[in-house]
């Protein structure tokens, strides 16, 4: 994406202010607000210790599936181990939301992303939340994804358009996320808003399958986080019939979920902390898609590998070593492993460089220009089966360290 258009789809509007939540004083609260009632469902943290917005809004996916109207976001506090006093905060931001909108407390979804164990600022947050209601703009999104940014370098978006049930209709999503990532979500936020009419279990079923081949086949650092919440809304304002499950529109609307998510993900994929490259790794010819998963993770996660991207150094034992304890079924003696420079939608000639779990002879230059290039592909090969995987990834930097080390003050 060289120019972002931040389009919201019809019947939404955004906002991103500052609330003095950030030391930075930069944008730091978030929010999204439907003038209909919208449809919702979302996939959250499988990590034990869940923030309390994530709780919270659990219970209210539960309780209103059909009519949510607004999600507010603050960046700067995760709200993550703070106990009861953290649910009251969740709550509070949810009803303050909802007074200032004039709209239903339960309709208010939160998220939080930021430093864990710190209560929240709400003298800060009182202020803020009405400003942002005051602030909500049709033009709002690009502020609304500046404001939800904890260590990102950029803001993320992506959309698709299309025509279903003979109505043009959007799907937009923003999302944050550069460090603790890593699949069962990362720690990250996205919302996604259609303009489609969508019933709740078709959009849950179709959300559980896209974030399944996106956003968690992401991985920065191998950590999950506490806060981690893929939202998304339809609230019917295209004025199409409501797809559901049985839907024939219900594929073309699951893919186009994918396209959005695919996009986010790829996106804090390239921009985790200091990255300074992106690598599509991708696992072929096993016997199962959960083993082709096992094996591009492990290869993924490996700080061998990503250290040996960072110094372009072709060291790919490391890679085989990495595939050989992941837990797939391998016969090492059918493997094969080739790179590329490129990602799993651009790139140029492969370089195969072993094959039956063995070196085969290559140019050493081409391979150290491979590593060495800002893109790269993995491509491991298990010759046991048809199923496939794709997982990206980034390289673990000195930047990295400094961006974590300092991450408190």
């Amino acid at each position: 994406m060289t120019e972002m258009m931040f389009s919201l789809p019809k019947g939404f509007e955004a906002s991103g202010v500052s609330a003095g939540i950030k030391q930075s004083g930069d944008l730091d609260l978030a929010l999204i607000f439907s003038n209909e009632a919208a449809s919702g469902a979302a996939v959250f943290t499988r990590n034990a210790f869940a923030a309390a917005p994530v709780i919270y809004s659990k219970g209210i996916i539960a309780r209103n599936p059909r009519g949510l109207r607004a999600v507010v976001i603050n960046a700067g506090n995760a709200n993550a181990c703070t106990g009861e006093d953290g649910l009251k905060d969740a709550r509070e931001m949810a009803e303050m939301t909802a007074r200032k909108l004039g709209i239903p407390p339960d309709s208010v979804f939160v998220m939080s992303t930021g430093i864990i164990g710190v209560p929240m600022p709400m003298e800060k947050l009182r202020k803020g939340i009405p400003l942002a209601v005051e602030r909500l703009s049709p033009d709002g999104l690009e502020r609304a994804a500046r404001a939800i940014m904890t260590t990102d370098t950029v803001p993320k978006f992506a959309s698709v358009t299309l025509s279903l049930g003979g109505a043009e209709a959007t799907v937009a999503g923003i999302a944050k996320g550069a460090g603790m990532i890593h699949p069962d979500m990362a720690t990250m936020l996205s919302v996604i808003t259609t303009d489609l009419a969508v019933e709740p279990d078709a959009l849950g079923k179709a959300l559980r399958w896209a974030v399944e081949r996106s956003f968690n086949a992401v991985t920065v650092d191998g950590d999950t986080s506490t806060n981690d919440t893929v939202l998304v809304l339809a609230n019917g304002s295209a004025g199409n019939a409501a797809i559901n499950e049985k839907s024939k529109d219900f594929r073309a609307f699951a893919e186009a979920l994918l396209s959005v998510s695919r996009s986010l993900a790829r996106q804090i994929a390239k921009d985790g902390e200091g990255a300074t490259k992106f690598a599509t790794i991708s696992v072929v010819g096993a016997v199962s898609e959960e083993d082709a998963k096992k094996a591009a993770k492990a290869i993924a996660n490996s700080p061998l590998v990503k250290t040996a991207l960072f110094g372009g150094d072709p060291n790919w034992g490391r890679i085989l070593a990495a595939v050989g304890y992941s837990g797939a079924l391998v016969e090492p003696d059918k493997v094969s492993l080739q790179v590329a420079i490129g990602d799993d939608e651009e790139h140029g000639e492969y370089l195969l460089l072993a094959s039956g779990g063995r070196p085969v002879p290559f140019d050493g230059k081409i391979a150290a220009r491979i590593f060495s290039s800002d893109r790269v592909i993995i491509e491991v090969d298990l010759g046991l089966g048809l199923e496939s995987a794709l997982v990206w990834t980034c390289d673990l930097s000195h930047g990295y360290v400094d961006i974590n080390g300092y991450y408190h003050t």
